[in-house]
């Protein structure tokens, strides 16, 4: 039923309000869910990595746009055939119930720290949740959390997604880098050298 596609950064696969079509699951990259404003401008309310599942199976409507931050490889499944095969399965019916909960969990943790975390905790919060989105799963099934990782963010992005600005993101950045709990060796890369300190920092 799938076929595999490569999208380019930047490139849209999923817009907001058009008849929902297709859903996707992410196999190699990242990708970003936004709405936009009356105004136009661009708000970030998700974000995909490899294994997510995106689009709205069972819905007429794509209720935000998905593009693709970095390079990415996902598998399309026309909606009209996948929501067929999930209604003669249960058990998959069932795995997609389970992975709304845990999006539904997702975002109420997001609701809490946009609205009560401090920038400091927001910043610490965000790249201990990186560094666990790029880590590693073991033979056990455990999760190595990432020492080193490249953000598929700009400052700007980072700024929209926490509800910061860009100057305070990069003061946040500075002052991580300053106390020796991060490393910036480029531009888009982040070395964490203090995990316990940004735990801490993270509330």
């Amino acid at each position: 039923m799938g076929r595999r596609r490569n999208v380019a950064a930047g490139e849209p696969l999923i817009w907001e309000d058009d008849d929902s079509l297709v859903v996707a699951n992410v196999i190699e990259g990242v990708l970003k869910m936004t709405t936009s404003t009356e105004d136009g401008r661009e708000q970030i309310v998700g974000v995909a990595y490899p294994s997510d599942f995106i689009g709205r199976p069972f819905g007429q409507t794509s209720r935000a746009s998905v593009v693709a931050l970095t390079d990415a490889r996902v598998c399309v499944f026309a909606r009209n055939d996948f929501d067929r095969f999930a209604r003669e399965h249960p058990e998959l019916e069932h795995k997609l119930l389970e992975r709304t909960l845990a999006e539904l969990d997702r975002t109420r943790s997001w609701m809490m720290l946009l609205g009560r975390k401090t920038a400091s905790e927001k910043i610490a919060t965000f790249l201990l949740d990186m560094s666990e989105r790029f880590g590693e799963t073991g033979c056990a099934t455990t999760l190595t959390p990432a020492r080193r990782f490249a953000l598929p963010f700009s400052r700007q992005q980072v700024a929209d997604l926490l509800g910061l600005t860009i100057e305070t993101v990069s003061r946040q950045f500075t002052r991580l880098k300053a106390d020796g709990v991060i490393g910036l060796p480029s531009r888009r890369e982040v070395e964490v050298l203090d995990r316990r300190a940004l735990v801490v920092l993270a509330g």
